[in-house]
């Protein structure tokens, strides 16, 4: 087979393409499609990675910090140490196995929550449309394009009509460009210029299409360069502020550890076991486990919010979700049922007319290039569209706002355009109108009259289309052109009653400190029936006319009191996210149509829902699975759990860590032996990681989900001097006691120290958990039991065969009974201190309480994709 994804496919005509593909108009034989997918493999942008399994093992061990550890084994065993040796091993074999076991459920949860977001192509099988998976896509194969639509692959086009299509993912074109099947544009022309080329990475605006598929996955344009941009990562404030700390950390430690092996060398201490105890000492004090365990609590968060039926794509967008104070959203669907029903068809007078309900069957029923819930509420329970022949089409764009069908409705007479539309827009390409069979002039009584029965409808909250014909010359190719000089037909009113969820939709979303804008195409009028209905303010409601009369900042300005934006395009949508956002707002966006991609995504978080078209699903960062507002609000007290549970993981790991460093540094500057042993180091650093590998699923208090998160670098800071000065204070009075009560020589200090080392972690973890008192939040079942399963562990190593091994020694109960009044005191000085830090306590919302528990909602009738002007 020529390679004419090397070709200049653009610049050959389509034909020609065909037969070097060896394919027809008609699309590959099914058997044929099969054999080529078979041959070539899955038409995806990344290598498939084999064994990954394996790799993700091998990839637990080659981490600086296990290398470090792989080095002090080498030198132990080299030097004859075989026990530090032994336990080192061990150590790093247990870790990296409990690494690949949360990583490889992390990597599982993900591909299957990603597997839940369903985008299709449609191709031409054995001449036949047929729905396939875009990674099933084959050189040869003809897909079918229509608004809404993702490009699936590079391709030839082979026919169109008024096909328009945004390629800024490729070229950055801010608008979208006309696409042909000729004539060939020239070899050399550039991206922009080839109006025969569609490529992967672009998506259908309006009209329709079919086009050969000429290279698919890596070998398309856009795949050239998916490499750079799978590897180029986009860091929040949270994954910042999580590196900057750990930077923190390292450096201290690097200079505490450099600062503690010379003054183990000064005192005269082995070189060898100064050696690995330094070693082991930088392993004990980096956060190694941070990046794993935020990784994991984020993907449990993900398998949480998918059990609500939230979906994320991306695992930062749940700080994101959690972060939104502000929620644009359109109302079908969401603050609606989404069943779309057609009220009445109506001639201009506004008295129901048959003829104008048969005009617009005809219209909707012939139609092909934009499947929406409008034409689905025109053809309700009809059996089959009246008699006509549809010889042209105009799809439907949100310039234009209308969609126009040729129609050939008998042998001899002329050919009828019949134009439906947004009202405005269609009535704006009239010039007369038709009543009781009679046609006359559009003048300004007439015009009145129209815009008044329109008006009388808004008010009731339904929307208003209008519908209009014009006689066209027989063999004319029809184009946008035509719509001029044509008469109004009628009007067509549809109505979509509020949720009955959507009042209390409203006002939880408020109660978690989120905003909610209703943003529309629709009429002002029925926009602010419906914000009425469920709860918004058509106070201060701003339109697409007022958008254009203001600036920026006086729009900024003005939408800190609008909760209604109504009568606006795709551009105009985005402009009132971003300028949301100039305000400091968190803005989330929820859409589904082809006109909200823009907006989504210029919002912090996009979201749409499954039912959407491709190009809204492929802008969003969260899909829901149920489009209802109430979820969204699951969705947002979901992330702020997950934001609490890592944050505590962070506060605890940051402020345990510099605290230890402190205490090692004070050790071994003062004692005449080393304050613990390499093997005791690592022991304790590995046990005191367990429970914080449960900290995803910790239960939360409700105020930690009241309001928005945020990353605040300076209370972390507090809480790691504080805290960490805290835990060196009580690792000084347990040396004194140790020292001076109990006369301890090394093993037994060494135990002592190991013993309460571990204990105080475990203790900081359960009341840093919560801003409340500790005995006043329940921790989660598994950082219950992870905890005291270590603890246990903890205090009866020294007393089992493995106490020798790692150098440990049985504590007498007077010493084991002053531990546990140091640790009590450690709780109380804690718990002070947690108090003395905290803002003053506001009262967190009363239904707050509710936001934790799983609600039973009623069952509801699948909602509709909505592609909204």
């Amino acid at each position: 087979m020529p390679s004419v994804e090397q070709a200049a496919f653009w610049a050959q005509d389509g034909t020609a393409v065909l037969e070097a593909l060896d394919s027809a108009p008609r699309g590959l034989a099914g058997t044929e499609a099969a054999r080529r997918l078979d041959r070539d493999g899955p038409a995806t942008l990344v290598a498939r990675t084999r064994h990954r399994g394996v790799r993700l093992l091998l990839s637990q061990f080659s981490g600086p910090v296990v290398l470090l550890l792989l080095v002090a084994a080498v030198i132990a065993l080299v030097l004859g140490d075989t026990v530090d040796g032994a336990v080192i091993l061990t150590i790093v074999l247990a870790s990296g196995l409990l690494g690949y076991w949360q990583e490889r459920g992390a990597d599982r949860t993900m591909a299957a929550l990603l597997a839940r977001v369903h985008v299709t192509s449609t191709v031409l099988r054995d001449g036949a449309e047929t729905v396939v998976r875009p990674d099933e896509i084959v050189l040869g194969d003809v897909v079918v394009l229509r608004a809404g639509d993702l490009v699936p692959a590079d391709c030839r086009v082979l026919g169109s009509r008024n096909l328009l299509v945004d390629q800024a993912a490729l070229t950055g074109e801010s608008f979208p460009v006309e696409k042909t099947a000729g004539p060939p544009a020239a070899a050399d022309a550039p991206v922009p210029e080839r109006t025969t080329a569609l490529y992967l990475g672009s998506h259908v605006v309006s009209g329709a299409g079919e086009a050969v598929v000429v290279a698919v996955g890596r070998a398309t344009e856009f795949g050239q360069v998916a490499a750079d941009l799978q590897s180029r990562d986009v860091t929040t404030a949270f994954e910042r502020g999580l590196t900057d700390f750990g930077l923190l950390l390292v450096r201290a430690m690097a200079v505490l550890v450099s600062a503690i092996f010379v003054i183990d060398l000064l005192l005269g201490r082995p070189l060898v076991d100064s050696l690995l105890f330094s070693l082991a000492l930088a392993v004990g004090l980096t956060p190694q486990m941070m990046p794993a365990i935020v990784a994991i609590s984020l993907s449990a968060g993900a398998r949480r919010m998918a059990a609500e039926k939230v979906v994320v794509k991306r695992l930062d967008a749940i700080e994101d979700l959690g972060g939104m104070t502000v929620l644009c959203t359109d109302k079908t669907g969401t603050l609606t049922s989404g069943d779309v029903r057609l009220r009445a068809a109506l001639a201009p007078d506004g008295v129901a007319d048959d003829e104008v309900l048969r005009l617009a069957r005809l219209n909707a029923g012939l139609q092909r290039g934009f499947a929406n819930p409008l034409d689905r509420a025109v053809l309700d329970g009809v059996q089959e569209v009246p008699p006509g022949r549809a010889l042209g089409e105009v799809p439907y764009d949100f310039s234009r706002r209308r969609l126009s069908v040729l129609v050939g409705a008998d042998a001899d007479g002329p050919p009828l355009l019949v134009t439906k539309g947004a009202f405005a827009e269609t009535v704006a390409v009239c010039d007369r109108v038709e009543l009781d069979g009679r046609v006359s002039a559009l003048d300004d009584a007439a015009l009145r009259s129209v815009w008044d029965a329109q008006d009388s409808l808004a008010a009731e909250g339904l929307r208003v289309l209008a519908l209009a014909t014009r006689q066209l010359p027989t063999g004319v190719q029809v184009s946008a052109a035509d719509e001029r000089g044509m008469t109004l037909r009628g009007l067509l009113a549809f109505e979509d009653p509020p949720r009955a969820d959507a009042v209390a939709s409203v006002a939880r979303l408020r109660e978690v400190g989120v905003g909610v804008r209703l943003v529309t195409g629709d009429s002002a009028a029925a926009a602010r029936v419906v914000a009425a209905a469920v709860g918004l303010s058509p106070a201060g409601m701003l339109t697409g006319r007022d958008l254009a009369a203001l600036d920026d900042r006086a729009l900024a300005a003005r939408l800190s009191a609008a909760e209604v934006v109504a009568e606006v395009d795709p551009l105009e949508k985005e402009r009132v996210v971003r300028q949301l956002r100039r305000r400091g707002e968190v803005v989330g966006f929820l859409g589904d149509g082809i006109n909200d991609a823009p907006a989504l995504h210029a919002a912090d978080v996009g979201l749409s829902v499954d039912t959407a078209v491709d190009v809204a699903k492929q802008a969003a960062d969260v899909v829901l699975l149920d489009k209802s507002l109430g979820v969204v609000a699951d969705g947002v007290v979901l992330g702020r759990s997950t934001f609490a549970n890592t944050l505590k993981y962070v506060r605890v790991t940051v402020s345990a860590n510099f605290g230890n460093m402190l205490s090692m540094a004070a050790a071994a500057a003062f004692l005449p032996f080393l304050p613990m042993l390499p093997r005791q180091i690592l022991v304790l650093n590995f046990l005191s990681d367990i429970p914080g590998t449960t900290i995803a699923g910790d239960s939360v208090d409700p105020e930690q989900v009241a309001r928005a998160p945020a990353w605040d670098t300076r209370s972390i800071r507090r809480f790691m001097v504080t805290f960490g000065l805290i835990s060196t204070a009580f690792d000084l009075l347990t040396f004194l006691v140790l020292r001076q009560v109990f006369r301890a020589d090394a093993p037994l200090f060494r135990s002592g120290w190991f013993v309460e080392s571990t204990l105080t972690e475990l203790a900081v973890m359960l009341v840093l958990r919560t801003g409340r008192p500790f005995y006043r939040s329940r921790p989660g079942v598994g950082l219950r039991l992870t905890s005291g399963v270590v603890a246990v562990v903890v205090v009866a190593l020294p007393f089992t065969p493995l106490a020798a091994p790692l150098g440990l020694v049985p504590l007498p109960a007077a010493l084991l009974a002053t531990l546990a009044v140091l640790l009590a005191l450690y709780v109380l000085m804690n718990e002070l201190a947690k108090r003395a830090l905290a803002p003053r306590p506001r009262q967190a919302p009363p239904p707050a309480r509710s936001l934790l528990r799983r609600r039973r909602r009623p069952p509801r009738a699948p909602s509709s994709t909505a592609a909204r002007g």
